[in-house]
């Protein structure tokens, strides 16, 4: 697979991650296209730092087995829903997004 169209006008592209059976959205993370390649490769997503631009993956602990890919109209973003092992989020959470911000109360 070419993976070129996706880094075309940025060498590191967003990728929404998602949980392939409870439809839940367990991160906002980075890839470069080598990232991509080797997720393609293993079947396991990889990341890309963008501070470091060095490509890191879940532990074995918490583990993200692609189920599919898909890319949105412009080719720049990526949605992955993945068969989640273990915890998402590094703070041991099941989704990196858990903090409420809107409404300030939570429903009853």
């Amino acid at each position: 697979m070419d993976t070129t169209k996706y880094f075309q006008r940025y060498e590191v592209i967003p990728v929404v991650v998602k949980c392939k059976e409870t439809g839940r959205v367990l991160n906002l993370c980075y890839m470069n296209q080598k990232a991509l390649e080797k997720t393609l490769e293993t079947g396991y997503v990889w990341y890309c730092s963008r501070s470091s631009q060095k490509l890191w993956k879940k532990s074995s602990e918490s583990a993200q087995r692609v189920a599919s890919i898909y890319s949105d109209c412009d080719n720049n973003s990526l949605l992955i829903k993945v068969y989640q092992s273990g915890y998402a989020c590094h703070t041991g959470r099941s989704s990196c997004f858990h903090h409420r911000i809107w409404p300030e109360h939570s429903e009853k």
